[in-house]
């Protein structure tokens, strides 16, 4: 579909653009004392005009000195209190002190490239731009665990993106890099798993597009082990399977189209019946194949069972420490859609999809 449009529409030159709103640069940080003076390093590094540039830093509920540390900056402005609400409680609470026309949004784990505000903010030069979205990169270290295929998937989907703003606008963004107008941000519910993801729906809803940009990036570690790794996707499940129902709006083929199309095709069939259809595939074939010579079932069956075995071995690997690069692709793949189900299980049937969760333990 992006070629056809290509033949059609040239694709806009946003290195031709300079733009420079003003911005405030929001970060939630609970409990972050052993990373968060490199973090206000890397936030104080960060190219954009002085005057136009705010920061601040919001810590509720932590007990470890993250708010003393941050404290001996008088650049930040800081905003604690006692008891943890939750993150999006505490955005929330930030977006009533931002007098700027574009907020970004970070997380306390992650740096930012030193252009990534100015490579954003030239997407607001199009009025029809109402969030921008940033790329996440994962820091693979050279360990002996599959945490390894987080790099790999984020690779695809932010390929995904880049297709997904070129056809039209991306189907929302990630919470470690997302900004967007501040005169368009809504406050979404208490109980929201996926803040960032809906706060930037809410706005596509209303008709603007979310932007990508690959040029501005945040980087992370990645989960200590397949373990925290579990915790985090399990979580992200949950929150899918939240946010397509507080979208209903868009299965309607009315509403917004081609807006609708991106979403359902990108994250609602993700999120809800791709690891079903996994199952069923797979026994379907081995079905047809009882019941039929035809050797187009008995291959693909073959294939089928063929990546399972090297994600199984896979899995056998990693519990063994050993590193086999080309095992972690399916070996991700099908962890993936096991902390789906697991997510969906717990979205349902168990009281814990709660906004005040475990962090995932990064390396």
């Amino acid at each position: 579909m992006v070629k056809i449009k290509r033949l059609f529409v040239k694709p806009k030159n946003i290195d031709e653009v300079h733009f420079t709103p003003t911005l405030t640069l929001v970060v939630a940080a609970y409990n972050e004392e052993r990373i968060i003076e490199e973090k206000i390093h890397n936030t104080l590094s960060l190219q954009y005009p002085e005057d136009k540039f705010k920061i601040i830093f919001i810590t509720d509920g932590s007990t470890d000195g993250t708010d003393a540390v941050i404290q001996r900056y008088p650049q930040i402005k800081l905003m604690h209190k006692d008891g943890r609400s939750g993150k999006i409680a505490a955005v929330h609470r930030a977006m009533l002190e931002v007098d700027s026309e574009i907020v970004v949004f970070t997380d306390a784990n992650t740096f930012l490239n030193n252009e990534a505000l100015l490579r954003i903010s030239r997407h607001y030069a199009d009025p029809k731009v109402g969030a921008v979205s940033g790329e996440k990169r994962v820091h693979i270290e050279e360990s002996s665990d599959a945490t390894a295929g987080e790099g790999f998937y984020w690779k695809y989907e932010s390929k995904l993106k880049k297709w997904d703003y070129e056809l039209y606008s991306v189907v929302g963004a990630a919470g470690e890099l997302f900004s967007v107008r501040t005169e368009l941000y809504v406050p979404v519910e208490a109980d929201t798993l996926l803040d960032d993801f809906m706060i930037s729906m809410k706005i596509a809803m209303k008709g603007y597009k979310i932007a990508y940009d690959p040029d501005a990036y945040a980087v992370e570690a990645s989960s200590e082990n397949l373990k925290e790794e579990y915790k985090r996707k399990v979580r992200i499940a949950a929150g899918g399977i939240q946010s397509t129902i507080r979208t209903g709006k868009l299965f309607n083929p009315f509403f917004m189209p081609l807006l609708g199309f991106q979403y359902i095709s990108h994250r609602v069939l993700r999120w809800t019946i791709t690891p079903f259809l996994m199952i069923f595939v797979f026994f379907l074939n081995l079905y047809i194949v009882t019941q039929t010579a035809n050797m187009l079932y008995h291959f693909i069956g073959m294939a089928q069972l063929a990546f399972y075995l090297l994600a199984f071995l896979g899995w056998l690997l990693e519990r063994r420490q050993v590193r086999v690069k080309i095992l972690f692709i399916p070996y991700y793949f099908c962890f993936m859609n096991y902390c789906m189900l697991a997510g969906m299980f717990r979205y349902f049937f168990t009281q814990k999809a709660t906004v005040l969760w475990d962090k995932a333990k990064r390396k």
